[in-house]
């Protein structure tokens, strides 16, 4: 609602001292830092509550409140209890009425009921992933206005919340500018927008140009581009259009068959396969750079953190998908999870293409990003060999 840019804070893939230095950052140039948990508040590793524990950020539960009274004060002594944590207050959702909020906040026996929000008939839209894109949803902002008025706050226990700060960080040592010279062709659209924005912020220290280009469009890949990124996304919601595209799949073949490098991650590698197979049983072709069939499911396929290894080092990253690839193709190599160490996704590489359901996070190891985009004819045996 902010229209703030979202950064990622999370201590195994970015980092205790990249977190500290982004979260530092945000409080000098802001009023108010937001940090979201993932999931429930110790769930993974590291979870929320480690992340909230590293920098002594106070914790905001916000619970459902909507069939529960007295339990609520259960609920939140639990969270609390189980870590220990700092608990600075409750919001509560789906309140029936005042009578209902003076239960809950009884039941808290001390922990400060911060707001209340009613039961609504209008509410965010969810869809597999989790995600509904702001674009996509009608009135957004009318829509996040009217919430924002049924919120009841309580204003004393707000100004009673406390202040953090954070000491400045040294000084991050300069990236080498693998890239220095090189145009990077970065798909941007509504099928290809899930990435981290520090991808691009790395891609940028590391010296590569930036050109952006919506497949969703039938642009084709920059006439000028010595490399393409393909992020994650819904292409299977835009599978007609991306299916008859033909100026954009004519030309991401024809960069391929020049042996530009291609890192396509989740949505952009299901781009590249031979066809896709959507949730209402259709199937569409798709740009067939990647030998395979990409077919989507209503189970969950991967989720959590994982890591690939390249011999540049290792890039941390992610995995969230509900879609599976059958492809005859032998991966190059398997990302592994974390903590556990177990096989994650696997990494094919077909000529100068490399592709995964794994997203990477660039700045975790700046130069095996940079590697990415440097696989071409001429180093790209290296790298295969690496990765094997």
């Amino acid at each position: 609602a902010s229209g703030a840019l979202v950064e990622s804070l999370d201590l195994w893939m970015v980092g205790l001292d990249a977190c500290r230095a982004q979260l530092a950052q945000a409080m000098g140039e802001c009023d108010v830092v937001l940090i979201e948990g993932v999931m429930g508040l110790y769930d993974g590793t590291p979870s929320s509550f480690d992340l909230a524990r590293a920098f002594g950020v106070p914790v905001l539960l916000v619970i459902d409140a909507g069939a529960m009274a007295q339990t609520a004060g259960a609920l939140v002594h639990g969270l609390r209890d189980y870590g220990p944590v700092d608990v600075a207050g409750v919001i509560a959702n789906r309140v029936g009425s005042k009578h209902h909020a003076d239960m809950v906040a009884a039941s808290l026996r001390g922990v400060p009921l911060l707001a209340t929000l009613a039961k609504q008939v209008q509410s965010l839209p969810e869809r597999h992933l989790g995600l509904v894109m702001a674009a996509e949803v009608p009135e957004l902002d009318a829509l996040l206005d009217h919430l924002a008025q049924q919120l009841v706050f309580d204003d004393a226990a707000w100004a009673r919340l406390p202040l953090l700060r954070l000491d400045v960080p040294a000084p991050v040592e300069a990236i080498a500018p693998s890239l220095a010279g090189m145009t990077i062709g970065v798909a941007r659209d509504a099928a290809f927008a899930f990435l981290y924005p520090a991808n691009l912020a790395c891609l940028r220290a590391l010296g590569a140009q930036l050109h952006f280009f919506s497949p969703l469009n039938n642009e084709p890949v920059p006439a000028h581009a010595d490399a393409v990124y393909l992020p994650g996304g819904y292409p299977e919601l835009h599978a007609h259009t991306l299916s008859t595209a033909a100026i954009w799949q004519a030309s991401i073949r024809q960069a391929h068959v020049e042996h530009m490098p291609i890192w396509a991650e989740c949505g952009g590698m299901m781009a590249l396969a031979d066809t896709l197979l959507d949730q209402a049983g259709q199937t569409w072709p798709m740009a067939g750079v990647l030998p395979g069939a990409v077919e989507m499911q209503a189970r969950l396929a991967g989720l959590g953190p994982q890591a690939m290894t390249l011999a540049e080092g290792v890039l941390r990253g992610h995995t969230f998908h509900y879609s599976r690839l059958e492809t005859a193709l032998a991966p190059a190599c398997v990302t592994l999870k974390n903590p556990s160490g177990l096989a994650g996704e696997a990494v094919y590489r077909h000529g100068s293409l490399m592709a995964s359901y794994f997203h990477a996070y660039f700045p975790s190891c700046p130069q095996a990003a940079a590697a990415l985009f440097l696989t071409g004819s001429r180093v790209g045996a290296d790298i295969a060999t690496s990765l094997t």
